[in-house]
């Protein structure tokens, strides 16, 4: 007779599964708790970015991320989650809480199919082919993010040079900003293992696209000259940077890059037009939404078929503990 709640393996296996979510600078500000059948996210602060995200905003894109990636791991499994998001409203910190019960039938081809997406995901920094059948494949995005009800837009190719010019000057802002500049150093090169984002995975700026950021302490140069063919998706929030929302649309955001995984096109999510309130502004005005813009993402065709360079991730032991 089979189960009616996972058991240890079935936990450790989806948790550390659904730790290979994005997350800003690869930080993975999030902790899990299993407590007998039931299973918690908590958002990590120790792992904010003061500079960067003052206001914890990134920190629950990044755990709407894994959360739906984990429900996609027990998916595979054979169970299905019952999600309650902030369960507690005195704690902002308890994102989720998950119970499970056994799927009534095996998973669906699509279901293992974004399960076995998650190990192959990555963030690839480089210029993108044009993705093919964009029409059809945009249709399919966009269902996807209905059940997250956040906004889809896409940045039309008149606008390109526009967007491109605020991730300019952005970057130009942040310039100035020591404690951003230090952070960013901080989380770009100093964990060779366990988290952060080393200098390996890094581009140069040969094959650069020409909207990224750029990170200190590598070859690259501002802005690279590498010519993308890439279609831009922008997340929205409806109400602002309501936190609810805000974790949805990191929800959306895992949806998406599974989807354009097992479609075998690459992705790279961008953040830091974001952060800053007049650059947001410009991101809105440009798709004509009257959303908040949370995230950007590149969708397009490999260069080439090259191993990926992956981020460390963190131990689970240090990241799932079992009461």
């Amino acid at each position: 007779m089979s189960s009616i709640t996972p058991d240890l393996a079935d936990i450790q296996g989806a948790v550390q599964l659904a730790c290979r979510a994005p997350s800003i600078h690869n930080s993975q500000p999030w902790r899990w708790v299993a407590e007998g059948a039931t299973l918690h996210l908590f958002a990590d602060l120790a792992r904010v970015m003061t500079a960067a995200d003052p206001e914890g905003r990134e920190i629950y894109l990044s755990c709407g991320a894994v959360l739906d990636h984990l429900i996609v791991a027990m998916a595979s499994a054979g169970w299905d989650a019952a999600v309650q998001r902030f369960p507690d409203p005195l704690d902002p910190l308890h994102v989720a809480t998950l119970d499970f019960r056994r799927a009534p039938g095996e998973p669906t081809q699509i279901t293992e199919a974004r399960a076995q997406a998650i190990g192959r995901r990555h963030t690839d920094r480089r210029a993108f082919g044009p993705p093919p059948n964009w029409a059809s494949f945009e249709v399919l995005l966009r269902q996807n993010v209905i059940p997250y009800h956040v906004m889809f837009d896409i940045v039309l190719d008149h606008a390109r040079a526009s967007l491109a010019e605020v991730s300019r000057l952005t970057e130009a802002v942040r310039a100035n900003d020591p404690s951003y500049a230090a952070e960013l150093s901080w989380w770009t090169g100093a964990f060779e293992s366990g988290g952060g984002v080393p200098h390996t995975v890094l581009t140069s700026s040969a094959g650069q696209a020409d909207i990224t950021r750029t990170f200190p302490g590598t070859d690259q140069e501002p802005h690279g000259t590498g010519v993308d063919r890439s279609k831009i998706v922008v997340l929205s929030t409806h109400h602002e940077d309501a936190r609810l929302d805000v974790l949805q649309c990191g929800e959306a955001l895992s949806a998406l890059l599974l989807e354009c995984t097992v479609a075998g096109l690459a992705t790279c999510t961008l953040t830091h037009m974001t952060e800053l309130a007049p650059s947001r502004e410009k991101v809105r005005t440009l798709v004509g939404q009257r959303g908040m813009p949370q995230l950007l993402i590149r969708i397009g065709r490999p260069v080439d078929e090259a191993a990926p360079q992956v981020s460390p991730r963190r131990a689970l032991t240090d990241v799932l503990e079992f009461r």
